[in-house]
């Protein structure tokens, strides 16, 4: 004597799901495809293939040596924390300067020593990242400053206004108030 067992109807979410799951499966795979040129444009960004930056700012001249710098991301500065507001510039040493260069830095407004020289730019000298801090009460006509230091312990200092550095934190500044 067996006893039979009675089968249940399938539920209505199990029913939907026979129903309808190629088609789910189908669109899970093609939403991520939306999301794929931004991606391959920030990778070809990082990876150097278009450029230092969105937006180049063109040859700084530091004493004897140069530099071409970029403004990573055409955007106001972005809040980091503690730390406040930040920005991120790359650079890239002329060919002649790489064997004479020891360390580049860079800061919003003139440094008053070494010590105070601002962010350290890090990477190959042919392509080099660093991220200054920007201060609310940062003057919309200050300055970004570059300080080159050499092997043989020269240090030498340039430097591009900020307008044309980045309008997009001037712009930002302006918004904000900044004095």
């Amino acid at each position: 004597m067996s006893k039979a067992i009675a089968a249940q109807p399938p539920s209505r979410l199990r029913q939907f799901w026979l129903k309808w799951r190629f088609h789910i499966n189908i669109l899970l795979l093609l939403v991520p495809l939306g999301f794929m040129p931004k991606y391959f444009a920030d990778a070809a960004l990082f990876r150097g293939d278009v450029g230092l930056g969105e937006r180049e700012i063109g040859e700084v001249q530091v004493g004897p040596w140069s530099l071409k710098l970029a403004e990573l991301r055409n955007e106001a500065p972005r809040q980091d924390g503690p730390a406040g507001y930040m920005k991120s510039f790359n650079a890239s040493l002329c060919e002649a300067c790489i064997p004479q260069v020891k360390a580049t830095y860079l800061r919003i407004g003139k440094p008053r020593s070494l010590r105070a020289a601002g962010g350290i730019f890090f990477g190959s000298p042919y392509r080099m990242g660093a991220t200054v801090p920007v201060p609310l009460k940062t003057s919309p006509d200050a300055e970004l400053w570059v300080t080159m230091e050499g092997w043989d312990g020269s240090m030498h200092q340039g430097s591009v206004p900020l307008s044309k550095a980045s309008p997009s934190t001037v712009a930002w500044l302006q918004k904000q108030g900044g004095k």
